[in-house]
């Protein structure tokens, strides 16, 4: 569900929240921001990632994203997604709602739908059961979808350092726009509230939109 931002409330008083995009969008950048504004008016939070927000995730990261042998099977691809996942909702997603702590992750469970879905083209309702499996009923109160032309983003990449760099932005120009377009579509057609933001404003246009439906800016 695309909200609009000035009309939407966020009702959650510590609130999941979930950074998505394809690479280069500048989703990090973003999350960074928010982290350090919340930071300054003293709100309790955490900031995870997937895949890599625990130890064992940190090492199938490396297996996800670090890999030089053979290209893995788009399947086994899926099933290290969701143990990393499964591994994540229990060692730092639950524990920071019950917490009452602010969460901020970048990506979640609709970048597996984008990347190994549209991208890929693995069956939607295999996804599904990968992904029902390691969430449970576990979901987000919001979805910031930060948008961008996938040559955009590619330029981004360019000329940035190779610091955090993945194997999935050596895919061709098209895997991207697959997946741009699928995020639109995901974004579209759940019920989760996503907010959709032109990713070519700046950092700090941004950051304004997102303080504002978060309710940390007036």
């Amino acid at each position: 569900m695309i909200i609009d931002p000035s009309t939407f409330t966020l009702s959650a008083p510590a609130p999941f929240v979930v950074f998505e995009g394809i690479n280069g969008c500048g989703k990090t950048t973003l999350l960074t921001k928010l982290e350090r504004s919340l930071a300054d008016h003293n709100i309790p939070h955490r900031t995870t990632r997937e895949p890599g927000g625990t130890p064992l995730g940190t090492e199938i990261r490396k297996l996800l994203l670090e890999w030089e042998g053979e290209p893995k099977d788009p399947r086994t691809e899926l099933l290290l997604f969701a143990a990393d996942r499964a591994e994540h909702i229990e060692k730092v997603v639950r524990p920071a709602k019950q917490e009452g702590e602010w969460l901020l992750c970048d990506r979640f469970i609709y970048s597996t739908i984008a990347f190994q879905g549209y991208g890929r083209g693995l069956s939607r309702s295999l996804i599904d059961e990968a992904n029902n499996l390691a969430i449970g009923d576990t979901t987000p109160d919001l979805v910031i979808l930060l948008d961008i032309d996938p040559a955009v983003a590619a330029h981004r990449m360019a000329t940035r350092s190779d610091n955090g760099r993945d194997s999935f932005e050596d895919e061709a120009l098209a895997f991207h726009r697959r997946i741009r377009d699928g995020f639109l579509e995901i974004a579209s057609s759940l019920p989760t509230p996503f907010l959709v933001l032109d990713a070519e404003l700046t950092p700090d246009e941004l950051l304004r939109t997102v303080g504002t439906v978060l309710g940390i800016v007036k």
